[in-house]
């Protein structure tokens, strides 16, 4: 084993820099993992992976390995393979993996995979094995093309950020490069210069990143957000949604709508929580005409939609099952949207067929528990680090819930009253729920919604994200004008024999209020664009009155029409907090801190700056050896260290080690001045030399007379110390007489 990991200190540097490279993409693995929920069996894997390597390296030869790394690929393929959904197994495996090493390749995140988790246990073992083999045999460059394809694979899907990409850049530049220095027999000095490369690598690479806009983040080095609107975050996300910071509201009209009643004008929904965002998992399909109707009761809606701006979704009430007249063809995503295969335009109008579900509120609680497994286990996923408080939290809001329905009115009724509705927030780190819940006392739509449907999955209950428009402004008996700022999230939980039921936490008469405000400046202003239609011009905004599901509506023969009180939520305390009553502070129970006004988030308290991510710290870190690699090579760093000394010499508590400092300060000085001591020259010669104007300076000969005591005599006391060392003071606060040329 010596002869593959010893301790040559360049050969530990080029397997450094490696194993930073793995641990780029194995990082973004290991995310993976924890956001299907599962992070230690990746680690068993990934640590048994590297470990077989170590020992494969030192025994078995190349060709072997090769072959081996074929096996553990082949193995992950076929456990993979075996264990997706029916649906996409009925795929020739061929066809299967071509279509997802295509999307993969064209810009899809590895999220959207359906079963993520097995995925990313597949996908470690062969090219972690490779790697890691190929530069324990000294193959970095090798080494370095594997973990760097991999690396790029994550870079293209968009799931390994800027910062991280620009790590695994360095990392593998460190490794060819020290790798190199050591096949030519180099030592630390020519290692040295490597780490100064690197340095400058990373430095440039910073101020690029900084000179376009002055308010970049120079360690972010990431694609930048939309244009900080509620819609570009939510309907306009496509795949994805990123829970960001403060936002803004946009007034601009967006389509109109004639309906036989209002509704929420769902754009699609998200199953898979990241812990800072959501994402839509699965692949669109073509759409052959017709939808299926929900599982329980419905009654058809009708809708006509009129596009007033550029769309790049289909609106629609729930749960949509036709479509017709739309100018373009129209794709099915995951979950039960559709969409359109391109952009609508102004002028374009579609008209929709939806099956809205009836259901009492007496109905979904007699609705049981009785999940389809794929279902639950999708609609449950939570990632591995979800805080444990959130799930314990949870079940004392709802402890006196008896049935998933009410749970979830509790909850809503909950996160409604004790949080404040504002768009001015700071984004939390971690876990947005935690934060939520603990940490913030206040929050938009996307903060209600996405905390809501984690309290859920905590208690088992599959809840997903759903995100749309709200009616928006009513101007006839069936028409409704939808603006951007009627971009909204909300929350839907799953009931057997029922399908999939909105329920709705965020506070509606603040936000309404705050859309009311927005339209009242845009209009005022006149720059807002497109605010207003004919009919809505001359009308005083007022949004529609949100539509509440689940309730009493028409109920079918026999059905008691008695509405039966939902619990009211339960303080952790024992009490219970009802309409009238006192509710709990927001940070109560739990020890939750409260952040100040305008938001949670440890990164913004008070001003401060954000703590830098792991990948910031290690690139920092980089910058840091190299510019000390760099002072040291220029010989900067003992110049400024004999500099510091010269100017500043605190006490030792050894008298004669202090006389021999301040003697050190007066040849140092000369030094400077281009009078070194001589070899063979004694101290009292060598202070006679050092003058100033062509005249002794007694001051020097007192220095060498106290050194040559402490030398060479009996010794020096602490006082004779203390003059010595003001003797040596005075001479270098002199300098520019004392070391002047005789």
């Amino acid at each position: 084993m010596a002869g593959l990991i010893d301790l040559d200190p360049v050969r530990l540097l080029a397997l450094a820099s490696v194993a930073a490279l793995l641990g780029t993409f194995l990082s973004v693995l290991y995310r993976v993992s924890d956001v299907a929920g599962d992070v230690s069996l990746f680690l068993t894997v990934a640590a048994g992976t590297l470990l077989v390597a170590t020992v494969v390296a030192r025994f078995v030869p190349e060709r072997v390995a090769v072959v081996l790394a074929a096996v553990l690929l082949a193995a992950g393929t076929y456990v993979y393979v075996t264990r997706l959904p029916r649906d996409v197994a009925a795929l020739p495996t061929l066809v299967l993996l071509l279509a997802d090493g295509i999307e993969l390749l064209t810009g899809l995140s590895v999220l959207r995979i359906v079963n993520v988790g097995l995925w990313a246990l597949a996908a470690t073992p062969a090219p972690t094995f490779v790697a890691w083999y190929l530069a324990l045999r000294r193959r970095y460059v090798a080494s370095v093309l594997v973990g760097g394809a991999m690396l790029t694979l994550f870079i293209l899907t968009g799931d390994a950020s800027g910062a991280l990409a620009l790590l695994g850049v360095v990392a593998a530049a460190g490794a060819v490069g020290f790798g190199d220095l050591e096949r030519r027999g180099g030592d630390l000095a020519g290692a040295e210069a490597v780490a100064v490369v690197l340095a400058a690598m990373v430095t440039a690479a910073l101020l690029v990143s900084v000179v376009p806009t002055s308010g970049a983040d120079p360690l972010d080095l990431g694609p930048g957000g939309g244009d900080g609107t509620v819609e570009s975050s939510l309907t306009s996300a496509g795949d994805s949604v990123e829970v960001l910071g403060s936002i803004r509201l946009s007034p601009e009209v967006r389509f109109t709508v004639r309906s036989e009643e209002p509704s929420y004008w769902r754009v699609g929904s998200y199953d898979r929580y990241t812990g800072g965002g959501w994402v839509r998992t699965g692949s669109d399909r073509s759409f052959d005409g017709r939808l299926p109707s929900p599982v329980g009761r419905s009654r058809t809606v009708r809708q006509r939609y009129t596009v007033e701006s550029d769309l790049r979704v289909l609106p629609a009430a729930w749960k949509p099952t036709e479509v017709s007249g739309e100018p373009i063809s129209v794709v099915e995503l995951p979950g039960g949207g559709l969409a359109p295969d391109g952009q609508l335009t102004r002028g374009d109008t579609y008209s929709v067929e939806s099956e809205r579900p009836v259901a009492s509120a007496r109905e979904l609680r007699s609705a049981g528990t009785d999940y389809p497994a794929p279902l639950q286990e999708r609609y449950t996923q939570l990632p591995d680090t979800t805080p444990d408080r959130v799930a314990e939290r949870t079940a004392r809001i709802a402890a006196n819930a008896q049935n998933p329905y009410d749970t979830a009115r509790v909850i809503e009724r909950w996160l409604e009253n004790n949080r404040e509705y504002s768009l001015t927030v700071d984004r939390p780190r971690g876990d947005i729920a935690d934060a939520f819940l603990f940490e913030m006392e206040r929050g938009y739509c996307t903060y209600y919604a996405t905390t809501m449907v984690t309290m859920l999955r905590t208690q088992g209950i599959p809840a997903r994200l759903a995100v749309g428009y709200t009616p928006g402004q009513q101007v006839a008996n069936d028409k409704w004008v939808a603006r951007g700022l009627d971009s909204h999230a909300w929350v839907e939980v799953y009931f057997p024999d029922h399908g999939w039921i909105r329920f709705d936490p965020t506070p509606a008469a603040p936000r309404e209020s705050a859309e009311r405000q927005r339209i009242q400046q845009a209009r005022q202003s006149g720059t807002a664009g497109q605010v207003d239609t004919n009919e809505s011009r001359n009308r005083t905004f007022t949004p529609t009155p949100t539509p509440t599901p689940a309730t009493p509506t028409p109920a079918s023969p026999g059905t008691s029409t008695t509405p039966t009180p939902t619990p009211t939520p339960a303080d952790p305390n024992g009490t219970v907090t009802g309409p009238n009553a006192t509710s709990p502070g927001p940070g109560f129970g739990d020890g939750g801190d409260i952040a100040s006004p305008g938001g949670g988030g440890d990164e913004d308290e008070g001003g401060g700056l954000p703590r830098p991510t792991r990948e910031q710290t290690v690139l920092g870190l980089v910058v840091l050896v190299g510019a000390a690699a760099g002072l040291h090579r220029s010989g900067a760093g003992s110049r400024l260290y004999r500099e510091t000394r010269l100017r500043y010499q605190p006490r030792t508590g050894d008298p004669g080690r202090d006389v021999a400092r301040a003697f050190g300060r007066l040849e140092y000085l000369a030094e400077k001045a281009g009078e070194p001591r001589q070899p063979g020259e004694t101290a009292r010669e060598f202070a006679v030399r050092v003058g100033a104007r062509g005249r002794p300076d007694e001051r020097a000969r007192e220095l060498a007379g106290l050194h040559e005591r402490a030398r060479y005599g009996d010794g020096v006391t602490a006082a004779e110390a203390d003059e010595a060392v003001a003797l040596a003071d005075e001479l270098v606060s002199d300098r520019p007489r004392v070391t002047q040329r005789r």
